[in-house]
């Protein structure tokens, strides 16, 4: 059982990251504290991964045939390209990460299975899309009903309060929901464990993640692309919830950076698209082609320096 350790280690590396694509806008605004969104999100992210996990295990477990240890091989080489990203305060996608290392791991054993990228690539490519245009959707409904409303300003800054609550939990649940088969998919498919505990194991890594190492990246997210009123936080969230929730049903993992991006450009574009820094999208936009690249790599450098057996019969 010691296999799953690294995937234990990307679990927490994913904790680290995705989840400033969750809690990061309410934070960066003030109206929620650090230190619940934190705990709010690890516990959402809990339940979604239990709940709804194991509806995209068999997505990232069947690109490539994998042995235990190619397995371990695999989850420790996408951990690795999240930590650095991580670092450098990046958003990224395990999802990218770890279909790259799968498919690195199935170039050099020759057994992997092409055909079944061109729906997980469609996924990839939509979802910013979807995010953005739900986010300008709901920016002009919402907005809509609340000046229609007869609410005064305390009692409009209440529901746009609450609702950045929602939102969050709604988002954690389902980034639970949607990336928890990145953590520990590629166990399942090596046999190694069943989809509901691997759903189990990757909810506690994610979620010890959240807890520990998650403010630096929750930044970048809630500042760096676009200054965010409270109400524009809370569009963004809850597109992006929406847009994880949607391809969740689809059985595909996608990566909740390129969904809460998307809708933070769409509120960009709906407000001032001035505001929106170029720097930090070209940056983000580099994380995104090197994360699968550079976990394909390493996948496949670790492997062919060890040896390692990786075909599953």
């Amino acid at each position: 059982m010691w296999k799953i350790t690294s995937g234990i280690f990307m679990g927490w590396s994913l904790g680290a990251n995705d989840s400033a694509n969750i809690f990061g806008t309410a934070v960066a605004t003030g109206v929620i504290k650090y230190g619940l969104a934190i705990l709010l999100t690890a516990l959402f992210v809990m339940m979604g991964a239990n709940i709804e996990g194991v509806k995209c295990m068999q997505t990232v477990g069947g690109v490539s045939r994998l042995s235990a240890m190619g397995a371990f091989w695999c989850s420790l080489a996408t951990a690795l390209t999240m930590t650095l990203l991580t670092y450098l305060a990046i958003p990224a996608s395990t999802s990218q990460g770890i279909i790259g290392a799968v498919i690195g791991a199935g170039i050099i054993s020759g057994y992997a299975d092409f055909s079944k990228l061109y729906k997980i690539v469609t996924c990839w490519v939509l979802t910013p899309v979807a995010g953005c245009i739900l986010s300008v959707c709901l920016y002009r409904v919402v907005g809509y009903l609340m000046k229609r409303s007869n609410l005064g300003i305390r009692g409009k800054n209440l529901i746009i309060s609450t609702g950045l609550l929602v939102a969050g939990c709604y988002g954690a649940y389902s980034l639970g929901g949607n990336n928890v088969a990145n953590v520990t998919g590629v166990y399942v498919g090596s046999g190694i464990l069943t989809a509901r505990t691997a759903a189990l194991v990757g909810g506690l890594s994610i979620a010890f993640g959240v807890l520990t190492y998650s403010k630096k990246v929750m930044m970048t997210v809630g500042k760096g692309i676009v200054p965010l009123d409270p109400f524009s936080a809370f569009i963004t969230m809850l597109a992006e919830a929406m847009t994880l929730h949607i391809f969740t049903q689809l059985g595909v993992p996608v990566s909740s950076s390129q969904a809460i991006v998307g809708a933070v450009v769409g509120i960009g574009y709906v407000g001032d698209s001035r505001t929106i820094s170029k720097k930090m999208l070209v940056k983000v936009g580099l994380g995104w082609v090197a994360t699968p690249v550079m976990a394909g790599l390493l996948a496949y450098l670790s492997l062919k320096l060890t040896g390692t057996v990786l075909a599953r019969f």
